[in-house]
Formats: C-alpha cells, structure tokens, sequence
C-alpha cells in the first residue's frame, strides 16, 4: 500500500502576523483560497493515497489543529512529537510505526508548507518515484528544476550519465550541498545536473528502516524497542518517556549523505517552500502594477509590487507604495518593505 507521511511540526512563524508560533504558516490559508498549506498538501495526494494511510508527525501542541483541518485522517495516524528533534526521529518514528502496520508498504515523506502549483505533474512524479522505490529498494528525493541562483536552498548533485534503466527520469545521487552563497549557486545553475533540495522523500518502508539501523542505530535501537506498543494505548506514553533520547539531526545528515542507492527525479511543477513573503509575492496572480493581492476587498492607488494579505473581508485602501507587505491578522498589522523582511523577526517579537 501507499503511505502518506506529512511533517506538520515546524513552528513556521516567518509569515508574521498571519502565523505565530501558535498558528505556524501550515495552519493557515496563505494564498487565500479557502485551504491552509497542510490542507492544499493533503488534497495534492488524494489520487496517489487512501486517507487511512496518511500520517501526520506534528507536535503535540499543534494536534488537536492537525485533527480539525484533517478529519478525513483516523486520529489515531495523528502522531505527536513530545518534543522536537529534528526530521530524522520524526522520519523513524513514523517508518516503525507504518512497518508495525504495513511492512512492505511504500511511503512518501513531505512537508506540511510547500506550494505545488502544477498538481498533475506533481502527481505523475510521485507516482513514478513510488513504483521505482517499491521494485528497487532505492531512496529517492526530488529535486527541482533551478530557475535562479537561491541561496536560501540546499542543492542536489545528479551524476546525469547515471541514467536509472527502470525510469530513463531518475537519476543516481552523486552528492548533497549545503546552501550555497551567491556566486557558488550561480555556478550550479549554469550547469544541468544540479536541483534544489525540495525535502520530499520516497521509499519503501524496509528500506529507509533498514537505513536507520545501518547509519543512526542509536534511534533505530529507541523504535525498534517499541513495536510491542505501536497502535496500542501504551504508545504515546512510551513516545513520550523516549523521544527525547534520539539525537536532534536531519534526516539529510542522518540517512541521505551516508546511504548508497541514493536517487533523484528532477522536477518542474512549480515548487516553492513558501520560506518568505517575497516567496509567496512571486507566485500569487497580480494585478497589472505587479500587487499580489490575496484579500478580496483590497483597492490600490499608485502601488506596485506590494503583497497584501488581511483576514477576512476588510476593507483595505493602500497608495503610494513600492515593494512593501501589507498584513494584517487578530489585532496584528505589518507594514514593512519586501526588501527588508528578514527583520520582521527582530521587530515583531511577541
């Protein structure tokens, strides 16, 4: 069978005011369409997974927001994070008890906030990325198509004559790059075979359980321990005495720089970690002065290349502005130009 696994635990707070660290930006309906980032990413795999076989690891504080957005889910495949430590116990936790369940199901790990603008594509190579992991007991990532120099993205290395004979669009790992500054990422992108790390995994679950007792046995050996208790009323209790006993590590530095049959299917479906405004400004429709205007009763006068976002149906009258965010949100209004929007953080502490 095929498993959905959503990573829901990130506190996402850098869309300030719309999320906080009490609503993170996977809660929320950032691009305005009535659906919140977790939602959008749920219904993309409508076509690929059965809703009693998609899992949400998410902290324990966000639950309970998890099961209104999610009530299609069993409750029970809601999975909490006592305390956070990182994608690669979230990732194990979730394998072991997927295995405990299933174990020769076929699993996809994605992140709660991203943006899929091409659904169909999107679904075409996780479909394809499914079957290759499930016949070859491989590892696959993907990895998007570069359409600028981003240093704000972890690359990936492709070996491109390592052409997959199974899938002529997969391609064998050759390495994984930290984020890169200016001039290095513009040197990726002249060439063909490097892709941004988008964090979305595919595997088989004995593969990627088998890869946690190779190279982090120490949180293998913390799981493993626990398959007596997986779907019982004894499981949350043991999660909560042993989680914090694994290491706080990535699963990019756990399992995918180590392991071995490592492959990437690059991809174009119009991708964004949605990890900015000027991120979300990029990909919202404008008006014909360049606004993203994600509210519905917002009216613009002498403004250009602003994104403005309010809660519900206010009215909103904005002129004079170049390039600035307009948000507003329970009491809270940020006005602040796109260009400085890193420090939204130093002046919005709450």
């Amino acid at each position: 069978m095929n498993h959905l696994v959503i990573m829901a635990g990130g506190i996402g707070s850098r869309f300030w005011p719309m999320s906080t660290v009490d609503t993170p930006k996977q809660f929320i309906d950032v691009l305005g369409v009535g659906r919140s980032l977790m939602q959008l990413t749920y219904d993309r795999f409508k076509s690929i997974c059965d809703p009693e076989n998609v899992w949400v690891v998410t902290s324990a504080d966000y639950a309970e927001k998890v099961h209104q957005q999610l009530p299609e889910i069993p409750v029970c495949n809601i999975l909490r994070e006592p305390c956070r430590r990182n994608t690669a116990p979230c990732i194990a936790y979730v394998s072991y008890r997927i295995k405990s369940k299933d174990p020769k199901g076929n699993i996809v790990v994605t992140p709660s906030d991203h943006v899929v603008m091409d659904t169909a594509e999107f679904q075409r190579v996780i479909t394809g990325a499914m079957q290759f992991a499930g016949e070859t007991d491989s590892i696959v990532t993907l990895g998007m198509k570069p359409t600028r120099p981003e240093t704000g993205y972890g690359y990936i290395q492709a070996n491109m004559a390592e052409r997959s004979m199974r899938n002529k669009e997969i391609f064998q790992v050759d390495s994984f790059r930290e984020k890169p500054n200016l001039a290095t990422a513009q040197e990726y992108i002249k060439r063909n075979n490097y892709f941004w790390n988008a964090g979305i995994f595919v595997w088989n679950v004995n593969t990627i359980v088998n890869a946690f007792r190779v190279y982090q046995p120490a949180i293998s050996r913390i799981f493993e321990s626990m398959m007596d208790v997986y779907g019982t009323d004894k499981e949350q209790a043991a999660i909560d005495e042993h989680y914090a006993e694994c290491e706080n590590i990535s699963v990019d530095y756990a399992i995918m720089e180590k392991a071995e049959e490592i492959f990437v299917f690059p991809a174009d479906f119009g991708w964004s970690d949605l990890g900015t405004w000027g991120s979300l400004q990029t990909l919202t429709k404008k008006d014909a002065n360049g606004n993203g205007l994600i509210s519905q009763n917002i009216k613009t006068f002498e403004t250009t290349n602003c994104i403005i976002n309010v809660e519900g149906n206010k009215q909103v009258v904005v002129q004079g502005l170049d390039g600035y965010i307009v948000a507003q949100r329970d009491g809270r209004l940020l006005i602040c130009k796109l260009s400085e929007e890193q420090r939204i953080k130093e002046f919005s502490a709450e």
